[in-house]
């Protein structure tokens, strides 16, 4: 999963390049969800069918016996969490665009999680 992760990660940079801001952030949200989940099943912990990733990330921590502090900066973040979230529907499902300037603070989000979740992870 770690490895698919980094993939999406890799076609969001694909997709950044053109500019192509809809589909990089769809792909910002993969990589994140698949990062959770291999986080997770390094714990050994199976994950729910549920994609969202505040249920993962919070799974995560409750996981990694540091549920206040996920939960906390869920909290902080749920604006991002969100907009990761709407840009996996949207893709499917409805037209939604994304302006650069967003798509660049979901990127550096998704950087930012996965350096929280390796801290406490480690």
């Amino acid at each position: 999963m770690l490895e698919r992760s980094k993939k999406f990660k890799d076609a969001a940079d694909f997709h950044f390049s053109r500019e192509d801001f809809d589909l990089a952030v769809f792909n910002l949200e993969q990589s994140l969800q698949l990062f959770l989940k291999g986080k997770l099943l390094e714990k050994g912990m199976e994950f729910p069918k549920a994609h969202t990733l505040r249920k993962l990330f919070s799974l995560l921590g409750e996981c990694l016996e540091s549920s206040e502090e996920f939960k906390e900066f869920i909290s902080k973040n749920s604006l991002e969490f969100a907009s990761l979230e709407d840009a996996y529907i949207t893709a499917r499902y409805f037209l939604r665009d994304f302006e650069k300037a967003e798509s660049e603070r979901l990127r550096a989000f998704v950087e930012e999680v996965e350096t929280f979740v390796r801290k406490y992870s480690n």
